[in-house]
């Protein structure tokens, strides 16, 4: 029955949005599936297709003994697969608007406010080269939510500023391209430009950031940098150098982030590692309707 909408739908990703083939073969297996409970349960057409069935459908995952990541996962890719019905006028209403996605059972994680991540990224000393070298660092991990050792492993061969992006080499030797945005390109630049030259101790040396004595900068040495720098700013949000990753992804689903673009930009094998974070945006936005409504 919906042969012909999940084909259209997988090739709006792959056309309009640009999105990984894995990601792309993870909606296509989520929405075969959900034709088959309709199959099975003799649904034959888009407009019989309400709420109720949809909860009947999770009900049935949850039965089945699948976790809570993989329910919430599956609700994930009917809202975006029901989102593009509804734009594309071919259903009339979304049947999972009002759904929320299951608790996941994680502890959610620290981030920092954008006032706080602005005051952090104000910190280095851009006049010394190791302040051009911070300020680099913290820029491309708030703009690419890389983890910190990805960070710290990365190459000057592995960062193409005129095409504004980098190549990751995740867990599982996996390589990701991650974009960078138009800041953190300039102050990379400033960087190469001013800043890495005066570390560098002898040629050939081929990581992007190094430390004083000119060899690669470590996990540890970064952490370092970061407690300094949110000591300066007056943070007293308990920062990790997971932080900013956390605030990255964050902060771009706040402002409207499609969720498995940003599962793309985190490296995460499995959307529900990615859903933990709607969980914080829905806190917050539940946060300033307590704080400023008058009938709160």
């Amino acid at each position: 029955m919906l042969d012909h909408y999940i084909d259209g739908f997988i090739k709006h990703l792959a056309v309009e949005r640009g999105l990984a083939d894995n990601t792309m073969e993870s909606y296509y297996r989520d929405l075969q599936c959900w034709q088959k409970f309709l199959k099975d349960n003799q649904i034959k057409s888009l407009a019989e297709i309400n709420e109720n069935i949809i909860i009947l459908y999770l009900m049935k995952l949850n039965k089945e003994g699948k976790a809570v990541t993989t329910v919430s996962r599956h609700l994930a890719s009917l809202k975006t697969f029901y989102k593009f019905l509804l734009v594309e006028g071919l259903v009339e209403t979304n049947p999972t608007a009002k759904l929320e996605t299951p608790k996941i059972g994680m502890r959610l994680p620290q981030v920092m406010n954008e006032q706080e991540v602005e005051r952090l990224l104000q910190q280095p000393d851009l006049s010394t080269p190791a302040g051009l070298r911070d300020k680099a660092m913290l820029e491309l991990l708030y703009a690419t939510g890389l983890r910190v050792s990805e960070l710290v492993s990365l190459d000057l061969d592995q960062v193409h500023l005129e095409a504004g992006f980098l190549r990751c080499m995740g867990k599982g030797a996996k390589e990701r391209m991650v974009p960078i945005g138009s800041l953190a390109v300039k102050y990379l630049e400033q960087y190469l430009r001013k800043g890495r030259g005066r570390l560098a101790k002898r040629a050939g040396l081929n990581a992007l950031f190094l430390n004083h004595l000119g060899t690669r900068l470590t996990r540890q040495g970064f952490w370092k940098i970061l407690k300094k720098y949110v000591k300066e700013a007056g943070i007293k949000t308990n920062v990790t150098p997971h932080t900013l990753r956390h605030s990255f992804a964050t902060h771009l689903l706040e402002h409207g982030a499609d969720l498995r673009a940003v599962q793309e930009m985190l490296g995460h094998a499995d959307i529900s590692t990615t859903q933990i974070y709607t969980h914080i945006t829905q806190a917050r936005l539940k946060q300033v309707y307590n704080d400023t409504h008058p009938r709160a």
